[in-house]
């Protein structure tokens, strides 16, 4: 998992301490892990640690419903995702 990813996971963990782990295909929404209370904070730490500007207008929910998502779109590098 890259680092940015795991912060990103500890996050969410931090604000759900009822939860030790998140699997990878877990709907974060759905599960109200991800609310939206914490929604703008939650965009704006994934752009911190991707390094991507994320625009709230055209940001699809399918790209931040679960971990295996956020790591697809926001975290795998350019070479991996042609693969």
């Amino acid at each position: 998992m890259a680092d940015g990813l795991q912060t990103v996971k500890n996050w969410i963990l931090d604000r759900h301490p009822e939860r030790d782990d998140i699997a990878a295909d877990l709907d974060l929404i759905e599960n109200r892990l991800i609310d939206s209370l914490s929604f703008v904070e939650f965009v704006f730490l994934l752009e911190q640690e991707s390094g991507t500007a994320i625009r709230m207008e055209t940001l699809e929910v399918e790209s931040i419903r679960t971990l295996g998502a956020i790591e697809q779109h926001f975290f795998k590098a350019p070479a991996e995702v042609q693969a």
